[in-house]
């Protein structure tokens, strides 16, 4: 009974190292460093808080970088390289704003921000586009009921003609 007590012991020693000379620990720095922080709103100035964002890279077919922006609307990324880079803002409720903007070569003098416009804006004003949606419901209302009616009056069958 005593040489199995200490070979089990042995063996759970062993295991206990082995699986520590194993295992590999994590490690994490804060600092402060430049990059470039995309924010998305609204046009109605509210944020567009957890939303998906996708940053591709010049020339580039496979995107460089995923994530979701910050309950503030913000979005960070730090480039490796120079040129004209791609960002895609989308709520999933097909709100989707896509930006171009410019990354200049290390050591080159950049601006601390860049007003960049949003690629995809069209040029209706926001009551147009209200205009625009309640006639387009009140028009398929309207095809939607005539229809019916017509299919009413002619289940009815044309007029016998004797009354008097």
């Amino acid at each position: 009974m005593k040489p199995i007590l200490i070979f089990l012991t042995g063996l759970v020693l062993a295991m206990g190292t082995i699986s520590e000379g194993l295992c590999h620990g994590v490690e994490g720095t804060v600092e402060t460093v430049e990059g470039y922080c995309i924010t998305a709103m609204y046009d109605d100035g509210e944020l567009m808080s957890y939303a998906a964002v996708e940053i591709k890279a010049p020339q580039a077919e496979i995107v460089f970088q995923t994530g979701r922006t910050d309950r503030n609307g913000r979005f960070m990324i730090f480039p490796d390289k120079p040129g004209t880079w791609q960002a895609a803002v989308s709520d999933g409720m097909g709100h989707r704003l896509a930006l171009d903007f410019e990354v200049h070569a290390q050591g080159e003098d950049r601006p601390k921000s860049q007003s960049v416009t949003p690629v995809s804006t069209g040029a209706t004003s926001r009551p147009m586009k209200t205009i625009a949606g309640l006639s387009i419901i009140f028009g398929l209302c309207g095809l939607f009921y005539g229809w019916k009616a017509r299919r009413a009056v002619n289940a009815a069958g044309p007029p016998t003609g004797t009354e008097s």
